[in-house]
């Protein structure tokens, strides 16, 4: 039988510690989180595998590292109020709810969606809510937020996201530039969102974020 908190906390010794996260309570998250059980069944042995977990339609599970790294930049506060776009199956919204006052995570492929309140709810996140809804769109309703969390990939950000940022909120995205991702994290300030380097990484185009691209005659 595979001890799965052996496996968690050698995820977090040798992919999330050696690489700058230092946050106490991000590492205090992902060890009490159960990454399996935000996976496909069929994938549960390789949850903890330092590589992105597809979840099937197109779409996957950022690798612990890269998680780790964006949730620990955006510095996520006990009174905030944070937006998770393109949760998945639910792994990061669980996370950041440890760390958070409430999280409202965003999934618009229907299935995927309702599959991720039921784990969330079994792992007791009872401050995360689940809203379909395209992930272009956010959750206008219940902004502004505090922090903005986008689990993919994104070559363009668009104005919806951004606009339900709260006045000094933070952001951080993974921009896809050719075969080298970076991540930058983003400050609103006086109105508009100013964004700096964080790291390299990469992960697939989140739908809807990829640029618009018209044919050439």
């Amino acid at each position: 039988m595979i001890d799965f908190q052996q496996r968690r906390t050698m995820m977090v010794d040798t992919q999330v510690r050696p690489n700058d996260v230092t946050r106490y309570p991000v590492i205090a998250a992902m060890l009490d989180v159960p990454r399996e059980d935000f996976v496909p069944d069929a994938r549960r042995d390789i949850a903890y595998s330092g590589e992105n977990v597809d979840l099937g339609h197109g779409r996957v599970l950022l690798e612990p590292r890269t998680l780790a790294k964006m949730i620990d930049a955006l510095d996520v506060q006990p009174t905030d109020l944070v937006l998770d776009v393109g949760c998945g199956l639910g792994y990061s919204a669980a996370v950041l709810g440890r760390l958070a006052q409430a999280v409202v995570a965003v999934e618009q492929d229907a299935e995927m969606g309702a599959a991720a309140q039921t784990r969330l709810a079994a792992s007791g996140a009872d401050n995360v809510a689940v809203v379909q809804a395209k992930l272009t769109a956010g959750a206008a309703a219940q902004a502004p937020y505090d922090a903005i969390l986008v689990g993919g990939g994104v070559e363009q950000m668009p104005d919806a996201i951004a606009d339900q940022l709260a006045e000094g909120g933070r952001i951080i995205a993974l921009w896809v530039e050719g075969a080298l991702g970076t991540v930058r994290l983003g400050t609103r300030i006086d109105g508009r969102v100013v964004w700096r380097f964080a790291f390299h990484a990469h992960a697939p185009v989140l739908p809807g974020f990829a640029h618009q691209r018209g044919f050439a005659l």
